[in-house]
């Protein structure tokens, strides 16, 4: 099994940084597997972030802007966003594998941690 928590969501500034955490536990988690960062808006579909694996990787609208560094030592996957805009309000979740080390076998969820961006 895997249990992931995130933190470190709340409201910024335009411009502004926010860095959230995402920790994982449980039997089927490592911190080297892959691990992916995803969010939501108000009536929008859910969409895929970033993720690392072998690398990392990120989509077009936040590359040169986030990054997801992970810290094996305290089991935590990291996304700095910098330079937020208000296209980036959303609920942020982290994924895990649910077992194994890619999404094959299905993806495992965090609760999530909001996000709000605004002047």
């Amino acid at each position: 099994q895997v249990q992931l928590v995130e933190s470190g969501g709340g409201w910024v500034q335009i411009g502004g940084s926010l860095r959230l955490s995402c920790v994982g536990s449980g039997s089927d988690f490592s911190i080297n597997n892959a691990m992916a960062w995803y969010r939501q808006a108000p009536g929008e579909e859910r969409e895929l972030v970033a993720s690392i694996s072998s690398g990392a990787h990120y989509d077009h609208s936040v590359k040169g802007r986030f990054t997801n560094p992970r810290d094996s030592a305290k089991n935590t996957l990291y996304l700095q966003m910098n330079s937020l805009e208000p296209g980036d309000t959303a609920l942020y979740c982290c994924a895990a594998p649910r077992r194994g080390g890619d999404f094959s076998k299905g993806h495992t969820w965090g609760q999530g941690t909001l996000v709000t961006v605004s002047s």
